[in-house]
């Protein structure tokens, strides 16, 4: 665990856990709230989260060139996290455009 420096490990782990705090609150609110659309973002959160996780994972072991598939692992989920993000943005904004039109 000594390829990245200890401030670099902890912006990668209080990230993490400010991810799922993010996703966990979202979901809550959106429960509370009955704001089903806010459910999808929760979700949309999820891909991006298991591409933190694989980051991690791979730096967990130094990079080892054996886990390299980690690496791509997480750039697909990186790719996949932030079309979904759009889409349920998409949403939200679609959502409230429909609200807000005169009846």
């Amino acid at each position: 665990m000594h390829a990245l420096s200890l401030g670099t490990w902890w912006i990668h782990v209080t990230t993490l856990f400010e991810w799922i705090l993010a996703i966990v609150l979202i979901l809550r609110w959106s429960i509370q709230n009955n704001k089903p659309n806010m459910k999808w973002l929760a979700l949309a959160m999820l891909p991006n989260l298991a591409s933190a996780m694989a980051a991690i994972t791979w730096h967990i072991y130094d990079n080892a060139s054996s886990l390299k598939g980690l690496v791509v692992l997480q750039s697909g989920l990186t790719v996949v996290g932030n079309f979904c993000l759009a889409a349920a943005a998409w949403n939200l904004v679609r959502t409230k455009n429909k609200q807000s039109q005169p009846s």
